[in-house]
């Protein structure tokens, strides 16, 4: 499949193709970093703060990555976490989390994944999300009708059936900065009352995907980055879910994912629970 675009300076952009590449690298990158967690993990630096770590195995698979998509497509950008930006020249940008859920790769907690998207002119059109140690592949890819469709290793997926929001099943992170984490615990503890129960699973990517199969009923989480919920996020869209960005109330970016047909009752308690900021 082929679209156009006036600004496009290679000609028209293969979806398909784009898709094939970012699962055959994902693929190859799993692999490194399952190998990595087999043997000693090491911390190679920190980012916004101590606790928020660089392991030598999320650098290591980001130069794999950027490697083998530069390699296929020369004029192509990148976006990964850990700093590799390459500028480009044919509409389409790479965005790549190396290891969603580090600190969980760090400890052994088998909860961490490779996460590529690929978007062209601004529009994220194909993502991949690899959960390392389940093996399990969730990809977001154009379908028959040019419209994107997700699955988990190869079969079709769609979020769960409506439910009251006392019975809802939500997903939650929080920030490596203190005074963002004082705002995150209380709003979950305004709206904890209201649900079902809150899950912290460690990995943004993954918790996207989650929604998108129908294991959680909503997400929401302050101080994401685009690269944790470009793929992710378009999984959970093309499998019936909506995602919202804004400011959260630590000054930090929100995003709140749900089924699309509970979506706005669920960001009205998330407003009320105090997450969104002004």
């Amino acid at each position: 499949m082929n679209t156009d675009h006036p600004d496009d300076l290679d000609g028209p952009v293969d979806l398909d193709g784009l898709a094939d590449l970012a699962v055959e690298v994902a693929r190859e990158a799993a692999a490194l970093v399952s190998g990595r967690a087999a043997s000693e993990v090491t911390v190679a630096d920190t980012k916004t703060s101590p606790i928020d770590v660089v392991t030598e195995a999320d650098r290591a698979c980001e130069a794999l990555v950027r490697e083998r998509v530069l390699a296929s497509r020369p004029t192509d950008a990148f976006l990964g976490e850990e700093g590799d930006d390459v500028p480009g020249t044919s509409g389409v940008r790479w965005i790549v989390d190396p290891i969603d859920g580090t600190v969980n790769f760090l400890y052994g907690i088998p909860q961490y994944a490779v996460s590529i998207a690929a978007e062209v002119h601004g529009e994220v059109v194909v993502g991949v999300v690899l959960d390392v140690a389940k093996g399990v592949e969730y990809v977001a890819r154009p379908g028959a009708d040019g419209r994107p469709a997700a699955t988990r290793d190869g079969v079709p997926i769609s979020v769960r059936g409506p439910v009251p929001l006392a019975e809802r099943l939500v997903a939650t992170g929080f920030s490596y900065l203190t005074d963002v984490k004082v705002h995150q615990a209380a709003a979950v503890g305004r709206l904890l009352p209201r649900i079902r129960d809150i899950r912290r699973l460690g990995s943004c990517a993954l918790d996207l995907c989650h929604v998108a199969e129908g294991h959680l009923d909503g997400y929401v989480e302050e101080g994401v980055n685009l690269w944790d919920h470009a793929a992710g996020g378009l999984i959970a869209r093309a499998a019936g879910a909506t995602t919202q960005t804004g400011p959260g109330a630590g000054g930090l970016t929100l995003l709140l994912c749900a089924p699309s047909h509970g979506a706005e009752e669920l960001r009205k308690a998330t407003v009320e629970a105090g997450f969104w900021g002004e």
